[in-house]
């Protein structure tokens, strides 16, 4: 099965369909996430307490696995545009198989270290029992997460987009099917509470893994899963990690900032502390067909510099980037056009939606400029180069708006707190505009299929 379309096809459809998938993915894992709180929040206040304190945990098992998945994408995605077919089933069947490891490792540190976790947040009993009762259970599943995940990189890496799609919309139905029977109870299903909850979410993983594997047997595709590739190769492995590691990073960075924000706004009022969460939700949101487009490209990116075309490079990145600035100029005209609403989607305080409302009118102010940062963190990683990447993240969310919020919010009170956001997302977009010039002209340069 040939992978030529990524170096035949014209840029803008191309784009476009590896892109509009991952957006729809994307659009169905949000609503999941939105439906599984609201049927655990049917239980009591305690089960949602204790579902968003063991989640920080749950999003590290999956941001390690996305990372490394995001590692393995692009080291398949170069291999194939370059030619060298072993490599590629080295980097598939190696990729695999330390999935498979550090599946392992996070059950085990993950089920032993949940009680320490626990107790440094709540002493309330029956919080910490539900939070055991739920993460014991969910924790069983992180094999099937990190294995999951993994496939769904590598079938990105070739540009089944539509394979990936289906899968994770699969898997979403099939939790948000299972939520309400496996918690409350129906014909002969006991009803589990939230436990429940963790058993529908692992049996929609398995689900999502199901079709991946009935995909990989079944169909042609250009990889393979050999034993003989198993041994761990150091370039390989080297390429996996030269990536996964900073991609790892980046996921968990904006978790970090959260938290020191909500340091920095407690001291004026909880009430902007809320906001800050609903900001953050409407985030997911906004901001997402930007990231769609992102995981669209990085196979594109990866292939066809692997093949040494840097003209096409160019024009997918280029590409890319004016796709990300209209929607984000879309997500700053909404923000304006209806702010109201989209607060009031997650409050009915009007006090909170009139701090929202202009906490939203000034943020956005950097929405559209926020694209070029965005878009050059998913081409550097698609050139295998996830250091840069990373570079970019840690001065979006910590070199530059830390300081800058504390900074801004002594003179500004806590509107200076959102007058950082936009502060900072023009002070990355110039960086990462700068990096990304400097670091393609060296690994691309002109007349030469030059490669890292």
């Amino acid at each position: 099965m040939e992978q030529t379309f990524m170096r035949e096809k014209k840029i803008l459809p191309l784009v476009l369909s590896m892109s509009l998938p991952m957006v729809i993915s994307m659009a169905v894992n949000s609503l999941y996430n939105i439906v599984d709180s609201y049927f655990v929040a049917k239980l009591s206040d305690n089960a949602m307490t204790a579902l968003a304190l063991v989640y920080p945990i749950q999003n590290l098992i999956i941001s390690i696995a996305v990372g490394f998945g995001v590692g393995i994408n692009a080291a398949v995605a170069y291999f194939l545009g370059a030619g060298e077919q072993r490599r590629a089933d080295q980097a598939v069947s190696q990729g695999i198989l330390f999935s498979v490891i550090h599946g392992l490792i996070l059950t085990v540190v993950c089920i032993l270290g949940m009680p320490l976790f626990l107790g440094m947040f709540t002493q309330d009993a029956e919080v910490v029992g539900m939070a055991l009762t739920y993460s014991m259970r969910a924790f069983l599943f992180s094999v099937m997460v990190t294995v999951g995940v993994t496939f769904e990189k590598i079938f990105q890496s070739i540009g089944q987009m539509k394979v990936s799609m289906f899968s994770m919309i699969c898997g979403c139905v099939t939790n948000i099917i299972l939520d309400p029977l496996m918690i409350f109870g129906a014909g002969p299903i006991p009803a589990m509470g939230i436990a429940g909850a963790a058993y529908a979410t692992g049996i929609g993983q398995i689900v999502s893994l199901g079709i991946y594997l009935f995909t990989y047997f079944l169909h042609s595709v250009p990889f393979k899963v050999r034993l003989s590739c198993l041994k761990p190769d150091r370039q390989v492995l080297s390429r996996l990690y030269s990536v996964g590691v900073p991609a790892t990073l980046n996921m968990a960075l904006p978790s970090f900032l959260i938290s020191a924000l909500n340091g920095i706004l407690a001291g004026f009022s909880s009430q902007y502390v809320l906001v800050l969460g609903v900001y953050y939700k409407l985030q997911t949101f906004i901001y997402l067909t930007a990231s769609g487009i992102v995981q669209g490209i990085r196979p594109l990116i990866g292939y066809n510099y692997g093949a040494g075309e840097r003209e096409r490079v160019e024009e997918i990145y280029h590409t890319a980037l004016k796709l990300a600035v209209l929607v984000m100029i879309m997500g700053t005209v909404l923000s304006w056009a209806v702010p109201e609403q989209l607060i009031g989607l997650f409050t009915s305080s009007k006090e909170v939606v009139r701090i929202g409302v202009t906490a939203l009118h000034i943020i956005s102010v950097g929405f559209a400029v926020s694209a070029v940062s965005v878009t050059v963190s998913g081409a550097l990683e698609g050139l295998g180069l996830g250091i840069p990447s990373m570079y970019i993240s840690l001065s979006r969310y910590i070199v530059l708006m830390i300081p800058t919020a504390v900074l801004f919010s002594r003179f500004l009170g806590a509107n200076g707190v959102w007058h950082a956001f936009w502060f900072t997302e023009f002070v990355t977009a110039a960086f990462a505009w700068l990096l990304y010039r400097r670091i393609f002209g060296r690994v691309m340069p002109k007349g030469k299929n030059d490669t890292l």
